[in-house]
C-alpha cells in the first residue's frame, strides 16, 4: 500500500477571518469496524486515527514554512528578526539568502548566527545586488568565513529560493526584510512561482513616514525601485505588508531592553554584541535601549494569529516612481498593517520570544 500524502503545513493569508480560533478538543469519535480486521484494514484504520488526533489535537499543528529574504548588515534590525524567528518554533525556517548586494558579508552574518542558534540544518543562500563590500559589523565576523559554516551555503541563492519553493509540499512564506533585488531576480526567472507564497514584508509608508512624520519614499523601497514594484506588484497567493505606519514605531526600552542584556541566552547576547559593535558602543552595558526594530514586525505578521495586536487593512497599493507606496485602485490588493492595537503587547510578546 502506497504512504498516505503529508498533511499540508496550515497556511494562513490577510483573508483567514478564523486564523486566531483556537482548535476545538478531540471529541470521541464512534467507529465502526470488522471484528477481525485484515492488515490492510488495520493499517488504514491507524492512519485515520493519526490524520484525526493531528488534527484535532492541540500542540501538533505543522509548522508554518518559511524563507528568509534579509539585508543583514546595514541596519542593525535584521540581526534582532533573524533571531526573532529562530526563537519561534511556530516557523519552520527552510532557508535565509541575502539581498542588496555585499553578499558575502551578509552570508557570514547569516551563517554566523544560524551557527550560534545550533541551527545549521538551515541553508544560506548568497543573493542577488553583488558580492563584495561590507560595513559595520564586519569586525563581528572577522573570525568567521563562511567556509567556517557547517551547514549548506548556496552561491546562487537565487535558484536556491526557486528550488527550495518548488520542492515545498504546500504553500510556504517568504518574509522579506529588505530591497527586493533578490525577490525581483526570483520573478524573473520563474514569474509563476509568485502563486505558491505568502509574501509578507517591511516594506513601503503608507499614511506615515520615519518616526511617525509625513510619508516619505521608505528605504526597502526606494534603493531599488524597480525592484520593488516588481515585488510589490506579483500575484502572489496572499500579500501582507508592515510599511512604517507600524513597524517604525518599534523600539526596546526600560525594562525589556534591561532583561535581555541580563539574558544568558547565547542568540540573544550575540545579538547585543553585534548591536554594540553597531552602535559604536565599547561595552553592551553601555547600550540604554534599541534602535528602531523595523524588520521584527514582519517575522511577527508571519506567526499564527500574529494579528491580534495589529489593525490590518486591505488595500490597493501601488510603487510610483520616486519610490513611494501610495493608496491607488491600479495597486495590488494587500493586507496592510496600518496601526497598533497594542503596541506595548507586541513589546511585551517579542521580549518573552527572544528570552525563551
Amino acid at each position: 500500500m502506497p504512504p498516505p500524502p503529508p498533511i499540508p503545513p496550515r497556511i494562513h493569508t490577510a483573508h483567514d477571518d478564523d486564523r486566531d480560533t483556537p482548535i476545538p478538543d478531540a471529541k470521541v469519535a464512534t467507529m465502526i469496524i470488522s471484528p477481525r480486521p485484515s492488515g490492510t484494514a488495520a493499517m488504514r484504520i491507524g492512519v485515520l486515527l493519526l490524520l484525526v488526533l493531528s488534527l484535532a489535537l492541540p500542540g501538533i499543528e505543522a509548522k508554518i514554512p518559511v524563507i528568509l529574504d534579509t539585508d543583514i548588515g546595514d541596519d542593525i534590525d535584521d540581526s534582532w528578526a533573524l533571531a526573532l524567528l529562530l526563537k519561534s518554533p511556530e516557523l519552520d525556517l527552510k532557508l535565509v539568502t541575502t539581498t542588496f548586494g555585499r553578499a558575502t558579508y551578509r552570508a557570514r552574518l547569516v551563517a554566523k548566527m544560524l551557527t550560534i542558534a545550533r541551527r545549521t540544518d538551515v541553508p544560506v543562500g548568497v543573493g542577488a545586488g553583488g558580492r563584495d563590500g561590507g560595513d559595520k559589523l564586519a569586525a563581528w565576523i572577522a573570525d568567521f568565513p563562511l567556509t567556517a559554516y557547517a551547514g549548506t551555503v548556496h552561491q546562487d541563492g537565487v535558484q536556491a529560493m526557486i528550488d527550495t519553493i518548488d520542492k515545498s509540499p504546500g504553500p510556504l512564506e517568504l518574509i522579506s526584510i529588505g530591497p527586493s533585488d533578490t525577490v525581483a531576480a526570483v520573478l524573473a526567472k520563474r514569474p509563476d512561482i509568485a502563486a505558491k507564497v505568502d509574501f509578507v514584508g517591511m516594506q513601503g509608508a503608507v499614511r506615515k513616514g520615519y518616526n511617525g512624520g509625513a510619508v516619505a519614499p521608505e528605504w526597502n523601497v526606494k534603493v531599488n525601485i524597480a525592484a520593488a514594484k516588481k515585488a510589490l506588484l506579483a500575484p502572489w497567493r496572499s500579500m501582507t505588508i508592515t510599511p512604517l505606519d507600524t513597524c517604525g514605531l518599534v523600539r526596546l526600552r526600560g525594562d525589556r531592553f534591561a532583561s535581555l542584556k541580563r539574558s544568558q541566552d547565547p542568540l540573544v547576547q550575540a545579538v547585543l554584541e553585534s548591536y554594540r559593535i553597531w552602535a559604536g558602543k565599547a561595552a553592551v552595558a553601555e547600550l540604554t535601549e534599541s534602535s528602531i526594530l523595523f524588520d521584527t514586525v514582519a517575522v511577527y505578521l508571519a506567526l499564527p494569529g500574529g494579528r491580534k495586536l495589529v489593525t490590518c487593512e486591505d488595500l490597493r497599493i501601488l510603487v510610483t516612481d520616486n519610490g513611494t507606496t501610495a493608496i491607488d485602485p491600479k495597486g495590488m490588493p494587500m493586507s496592510v498593517a496600518t496601526s497598533w492595537t497594542s503596541l506595548d503587547g507586541y513589546l511585551d510578546l517579542m521580549v518573552s520570544i527572544l528570552g525563551r
